[in-house]
């Protein structure tokens, strides 16, 4: 490939990536149920940072905690930036790694899994020691982030295929490979 070629391909990634963000975002934001118990809420997003890191890659990743992390600041919870940041980001990773190479679907589903497996704890472990809210109100965050991930799980499941089939961009050389069996 020439130089344009892959500049033109960078440049398109790279604006997809700010797309992504901006969907983590707005299903973050604005597509969210309250939880009482601890003044925060269930929301949608995270079917969109499995999304991003399956769909983009590495800038997928970073799309995922920026957009995630932007939620938190905008929304006024600011203590939980650098965390969101963080585990939202490591969330992606898992979900890049589960998605690269020629694994079967129902094993990169898995592995959807286990990332969010890795944001309920890592909320978990921020609520509870830097946070400093205390075992008590960290456990009580378990049950509704169990909720969200799950939902992330299902939604992104089965959104990932349909968005590879529709998009050129994404089925060539740049997305990851998805086996349906």
């Amino acid at each position: 490939m020439s130089n344009k070629t892959n500049s033109k391909m960078s440049v398109q990634l790279m604006a997809m990536g700010g797309l992504m963000a901006a969907l983590v975002f707005v299903a973050t934001s604005f597509f969210k149920l309250p939880v009482s118990v601890t003044q925060g809420y269930i929301h949608l997003g995270d079917a969109f940072v499995l999304i991003s890191a399956a769909l983009l890659g590495p800038v997928g990743v970073a799309a995922a905690a920026i957009g995630s992390m932007l939620a938190d600041l905008l929304g006024g919870y600011f203590q939980y930036c650098l965390p969101t940041f963080i585990i939202k980001g490591a969330v992606a990773l898992v979900a890049l790694w589960g998605t690269s190479g020629s694994k079967p679907y129902w094993l990169q589903v898995i592995i959807f899994v286990l990332a969010e497996a890795v944001m309920v704890a890592g909320y978990f472990i921020a609520e509870w020691l830097p946070l400093g809210y205390g075992l008590a109100a960290a456990s009580a965050a378990v049950l509704p982030n169990v909720v969200q991930g799950a939902s992330g799980v299902i939604i992104g499941a089965v959104l990932i295929p349909l968005l590879r089939k529709i998009s050129p961009m994404l089925g060539g050389k740049q997305s990851r490979s998805v086996k349906a069996e």
